[in-house]
C-alpha cells in the first residue's frame, strides 16, 4: 500500500525518460496511470510496466499541441479509470539552438507543446478536481526556466512560462483545495536539452555541479511523487528544483 492509493494520475509525455519514471513511481505508490505520449508504442510499453506493478493503466497516443485532442483524452481517461486526481504536465522536448537558428515554426511548436498543451490539460481536469475539492497539478519546468541559458531561448521561455502559470493557478485553485507546484529539473541523464553527445564534455559539466553528477530520472520522480501526495497538502505555488546544487547562490 502506498500514499497514492486510490488516486488516478495523468502523466503527459510518459512513454519514456522522466515521464515514464514519474508514471512508474506513482504506480508503485498506488496510483492508476493515464499514460499519454506522442509515441503510442512507447506509451503501451509504459502501460505494460504499470500493469506489472498491479495498477490499472489507460493509454492515449496524443500530440499535446492539439487542444481539442487533449480535452478528448481527459474524457476518455475519466471514462476508463475515473476522474483524474493528479496531473503531471511533463510532455515536452528540447532544442539547443542560437537565436539565428530558431525558426518561427520551432518557436511555435515549443510553446504549443510545453505551454499550450499544459494549459489545455489543466483546463480539462480542473472541473472534476473542483467538484471533488481536491487535486494535484505538477508542472515540469527546467532549471533553464529559472536561470536561462546561452542557447535554447525558446525552450527557456516556454519553461519559464510554466513557472508563471504554476503560481497563477496555485492562487486561482486554492479555494477548491487544489495544489499546483512545479519541478524544475537540473541535469538529468535521460537526455533532453542538457544531453551531451560528447562524453568528455558531459563529464566536464558534471564536475561543475556541487554534487558532481547529473541525476537519474527516478530522482526527479521522487520530487514529483511527493508533490502529488497528501504529504504536500500544505504546499502550493512552489518550485522545487532538484539540481545537485547547480544554482546555489554564491558559488
Amino acid at each position: 500500500m502506498g500514499n497514492l492509493d486510490g488516486k488516478i494520475a495523468l502523466v503527459t509525455g510518459s512513454g519514456q525518460g522522466m515521464g515514464r519514471a514519474h508514471a512508474l513511481l506513482m504506480a508503485e505508490r498506488g496510483a492508476d496511470i493515464v499514460v499519454a505520449d506522442l509515441n503510442g508504442e512507447n506509451a503501451e510499453d509504459t502501460a505494460a510496466q504499470v500493469r506489472k506493478l498491479g495498477r490499472r493503466a489507460h493509454v492515449e497516443a496524443i500530440d499535446m499541441a492539439d487542444a481539442l485532442a487533449v480535452q478528448k483524452m481527459v474524457e476518455n481517461a475519466a471514462a476508463a479509470l475515473g476522474a483524474i486526481n493528479i496531473l503531471v504536465n511533463n510532455a515536452g522536448f528540447g532544442m539547443r539552438n542560437p537565436i539565428e537558428e530558431i525558426t518561427i515554426d520551432d518557436f511555435d511548436r515549443m510553446f504549443a507543446v510545453h505551454v499550450r498543451g499544459s494549459f489545455a490539460a489543466t483546463q480539462a481536469v480542473i472541473p472534476a478536481m473542483k467538484q471533488a475539492r481536491y487535486g494535484k497539478v505538477v508542472n515540469i519546468s527546467s532549471i533553464w526556466g529559472m536561470t536561462g541559458f546561452k542557447v535554447a531561448s525558446h525552450y527557456c521561455g516556454a519553461k519559464a512560462a510554466l513557472l508563471g502559470m504554476t503560481k497563477a493557478w496555485a492562487k486561482e485553485f486554492a479555494p477548491w483545495n487544489i495544489h499546483v507546484n512545479a519541478v524544475a529539473p537540473g541535469g538529468v541523464r535521460s537526455g533532453g536539452p542538457m544531453r551531451f553527445d560528447d562524453e568528455e564534455e558531459r563529464l566536464r559539466k558534471e564536475a561543475l555541479i556541487p554534487l558532481g553528477r547529473y541525476c537519474e530520472p527516478v530522482e526527479m520522480s521522487y520530487a514529483v511523487a511527493f508533490l502529488a501526495s497528501p504529504e504536500a497538502d500544505y504546499i502550493t505555488g512552489q518550485v522545487l528544483s532538484p539540481n545537485g546544487g547547480d544554482v546555489i547562490v554564491g558559488i
